[in-house]
């Protein structure tokens, strides 16, 4: 089945090592391990906003 668009976080609050997943709409993938990382990433990534398109990839004026 694989990743879907989205963020998954998993092994919050069970004494594990938390761990996030985030695909982005474009096909964009990153992981985060750690609390620190995981609270970095869940706190920049939007979900249903793609910030790797710009004006200048998609061919439209800025």
């Amino acid at each position: 089945m694989g990743l879907q668009p989205g963020l998954t976080v998993r092994g919050l609050g069970r004494n594990e090592l938390p761990v996030a997943d985030w695909l982005c709409t474009c096909g964009h993938h990153e992981r985060a391990r750690g609390r620190r990382a995981v609270s970095e990433l869940t706190t920049r990534t939007t979900v249903q906003q793609c910030p790797h398109i710009t004006p200048a990839t998609t061919g439209r004026a800025a």
